[in-house]
């Protein structure tokens, strides 16, 4: 049975926490969906001191932020932009449209077509989100999406540069300088300087999230991804020091961060704990790891590993990173989770940067529902039907007939009875 060592924060504050959060996004959105520009300028300025003649940058501006960046710095983004776009092409790859005869004169398919447009959200705030920008535009031009609108907001009053630049590398068609949830929002709903997409993506900070999720319905959106989660399910088999970064490496995200461990071994929970507190007193992002880990961080000593995949499901967290003696065990049983990094010699931050898999993936439990940003989430999966002969129409009809009248969907049944009296051998 699971000992719990160490707990989290109480369920019942992160739900009053939550309440707050949807009131306040609530009145943002209802401010803009009833003024527009008016409303996104006086927010961009109360928020991040940030009024510009026009939120979008020209051509001058990104090139000058392209132009910013050095050598190393330009290298460095273009690798993970191949390593992401690469990945992202064989999944894209991977989606077939598909036609196929299921009886003779029907014909039945699918095509898989892109949404028209997105609005991508690349966050601001404490830390420089570059990676955003490959994860989310660079994905949607993969999957063939026409026109994708990226927003970041400003950093201290500044266009930030390495950003934009990432932005515009990936293939941005429109690159807008505004944060929070008036940038969801007027994307989402347009105003009088912007058109409204069809889809807003991307990570963002809790209020960013929500508007998400309020605004799911008149748009599309990827899923739901809050603050950042990481789950380390490991044995005796590494040690404490390792462990410890791996967890405090996605603390540092910010102080609502849930960080938690999972082990079969209490040695290695204790010196967990140990080596916890001494990389506090050193990582330069203590300020947000710490209060992450005291209020979010879990320690679980479970019995053996099919406890740990139990234990783990249900917590459903957005990064697994497994480091035991039988890591495909894990690969083969878990179900729940955004993604898994198997083994000490990757970690969470591999992901996060530059591997190639997509770092925006579900939180708060999830991915018990869904996977994470990927190619698939920009297309639509679309059926269509036909029928080639008068003998298939006929049939399909007596059967459609038939179905309506136990329905009580006579209208229905008219439509089948109208190609039965139609397409019949006998007129």
């Amino acid at each position: 049975m699971a000992t719990i060592l160490k707990h989290g924060m109480s369920p019942d504050i992160e739900f009053a926490a939550d309440q707050r959060i949807q009131d306040t996004v609530s009145k943002i959105i209802s401010d803009i969906r009833s003024n527009g520009d008016q409303a996104v300028r006086k927010l961009s300025e109360r928020f991040d001191n940030w009024s510009p003649p026009s939120f979008r940058l020209d051509q001058e501006q990104i090139d000058a932020a392209i132009a910013s960046l050095t050598a190393e710095e330009r290298e460095v983004i273009e690798f993970a932009m191949k390593q992401v776009g690469n990945f992202a092409k064989v999944q894209r790859d991977s989606m077939r449209d598909v036609e196929v005869e299921t009886m003779p004169g029907v014909i039945l398919g699918h095509k898989h077509i892109p949404v028209s447009s997105v609005g991508c959200y690349i966050p601001g705030g404490r830390f420089t989100h570059i990676a955003s920008a490959q994860m989310s535009i660079l994905t949607a031009k993969v999957a063939g999406v026409e026109t994708v609108i990226g927003c970041t907001p400003p950093k201290n009053g500044q266009i930030p540069q390495a950003t934009v630049a990432a932005m515009a590398l990936a293939g941005a068609d429109e690159i807008h300088i505004i944060g929070g949830i008036q940038a969801v929002a007027r994307m989402a709903l347009g105003t009088e300087s912007l058109a409204p997409v069809d889809m807003i993506v991307g990570p963002g900070n809790a209020y960013v999230a929500e508007a998400k999720r309020q605004l799911y319905g008149r748009v599309g959106i990827d899923l739901q991804a809050g603050p950042t989660e990481v789950l380390v399910v490991a044995d005796d088999s590494v040690d404490g020091k390792m462990v410890a970064t791996d967890l405090l490496g996605q603390a540092e995200h910010g102080p609502t961060s849930p960080a938690v461990l999972i082990t079969t071994s209490r040695k290695l929970a204790e010196d967990t704990l140990v080596e916890i507190e001494k990389q506090l007193e050193t990582i330069p992002t203590a300020e947000f790891a710490r209060p992450a880990w005291e209020d979010y961080g879990q320690i679980i000593l479970v019995e053996n590993f099919a406890e740990a995949v139990t234990e783990a499901d249900k917590i459903a967290s957005e990064h697994v990173q497994i480091m035991t003696r039988d890591d495909d065990y894990f690969l083969k049983n878990m179900r729940n989770y955004g993604a898994l990094f198997l083994g000490p010699r990757t970690n969470v931050a591999y992901g996060d940067k530059v591997i190639g898999t997509n770092h925006t993936l579900p939180t708060k439990t999830g991915g018990r529902y869904t996977g994470g940003l990927w190619v698939g989430k920009y297309i639509k999966t679309l059926t269509y039907q036909r029928i080639t002969s008068d003998e298939a129409s006929v049939l399909i009809g007596e059967y459609t007939s038939k179905y309506c009248a136990l329905e009580g969907f006579m209208g229905h049944k008219a439509q089948a009875d109208l190609r039965i009296e139609r397409f019949s051998q006998h007129n």
